[in-house]
């Protein structure tokens, strides 16, 4: 099953953008990225830049990562995927990224959120900008939970 990405979340102020792979199924259907509560994403970010954004309305959440100059968008604009699992992404259609100097002219740092979206962080090194491959913010890898909090909050005091 064809699974489409939502539009990024960037402006002119933008400085780091985390790059996730294809929203999963339930981020879809609410048109939100991390949308799933199985997801750490919103947790691991506000630890990291001390924001309380788990509780908060989507809006808010995106208003917040605006304020510290926090991006959002996938890897992926398509891909061919039943449920939600990274691995099981195939036929997969990768954002124009050819643009984002001219829309974000700020951003200096690309994280990507896991293996299978920081498969692509060659390509977006050899566009100049300086990236870090994250550990994934999916609650299937909270056996790792002390290693990913450290790495993604030494990111943000970057």
């Amino acid at each position: 099953m064809i699974k489409r990405g939502l539009p990024p979340i960037l402006d002119e102020n933008t400085e780091i953008m985390i790059l996730g792979s294809l929203p999963s199924d339930e981020s879809i259907r609410k048109q939100q990225y991390y949308g799933n509560p199985g997801n750490d994403f919103w947790r691991l970010v506000g630890n990291a830049i001390g924001e309380s954004l788990h509780g908060m309305a989507y809006e808010k959440r995106l208003e917040t990562l605006k304020c510290n100059r926090i991006g959002l968008w996938d890897v992926f604009k398509a891909g061919n995927r039943a449920g939600s699992q990274d691995s099981k992404i195939g036929d997969e259609e990768i954002n124009d990224f050819s643009g984002l100097k001219e829309v974000v002219p700020k951003l200096r740092l690309i994280c990507f959120n896991g293996r299978k979206a920081g498969e692509y962080e060659t390509l977006l090194r050899g566009m100049g900008y300086e990236t870090k491959v994250l550990p994934s913010s999916s609650g299937a890898n909270r056996r790792f939970s002390k290693n990913r909090e450290s790495e993604w909050e030494a990111v943000f005091r970057h």
